[in-house]
């Protein structure tokens, strides 16, 4: 439940050739700015902006003049950067996303279609297709203590060798606002978390999380 095969469809994303050289999407974090720049080199210039080193924003993408935009940095086309979203670098957001008011991003992947709209922290994390983050709700990326963040699955921890690593959200899925998603949260395709939830391990694929020990099915 927590590979690249069993959270993203890589055709949603442009970041499908680096992202399909690992088993664990997480191992792709480290080599996601490089990854930006190599393939922004080679972006149409007759789809892309290039106002500043290494940042390439798609002539149709909407950027608000409130925004900051740092690089390695790459915007899709269609996509909306809303007043006061706050893009750190190392930032590949895909086609058809919202980064809305106040949304700071760092060291991400955003597949196509995915809505961060409103006061969001997403950092060393990956979002799948149509992933969708509710208002205030976060990802953690650093522990307490700043040891390695660990993945914990249900046969057993996955050790990450990563001290920052917020969380993985498979295609289509659904974070309820003002929730956290602890260091090293995994969230199935098809997923949905009930706002104000504090989220810590694996969600199972179409699944509700009302709490740790509230985990249901999705009826279909």
């Amino acid at each position: 439940m927590v590979t690249v095969k069993e959270l993203f469809d890589l055709s949603h994303s442009a970041a499908a050739p680096l992202l399909e050289k690992f088993e664990y999407p997480w191992d792709a974090l480290s080599d996601i700015s490089d990854f930006i720049i190599e393939i922004g080199k080679n972006l149409p210039e007759y789809e892309f902006d290039h106002p500043q080193e290494d940042v390439w924003i798609a002539k149709d993408a909407t950027v608000f003049p409130s925004a900051y935009v740092h690089g390695p940095c790459i915007i899709g086309h269609r996509t909306e950067v809303r007043h006061c979203a706050f893009i750190r670098g190392s930032a590949l957001v895909g086609d058809d996303c919202v980064v809305g008011n106040s949304t700071e991003l760092k060291n991400v992947i955003l597949f196509d279609g995915v809505q961060v709209p409103h006061y969001n922290y997403v950092g060393d994390s990956i979002l799948g297709y149509k992933a969708h983050m509710g208002a205030g709700s976060i990802t953690s990326n650093v522990k307490g203590d700043k040891t390695n963040v660990v993945v914990k699955t249900r046969e057993g921890n996955i050790e990450t060798g990563r001290k920052k690593f917020g969380a993985m959200l498979g295609d289509f899925a659904e974070i309820g606002c003002n929730s956290v998603l602890n260091p090293g949260t995994v969230i199935g395709r098809n997923s949905q978390i009930y706002p104000v939830s504090c989220v810590r391990g694996v969600v199972p694929p179409d699944s509700i999380y009302k709490d740790k020990d509230d985990i249901v099915i999705k009826r279909k």
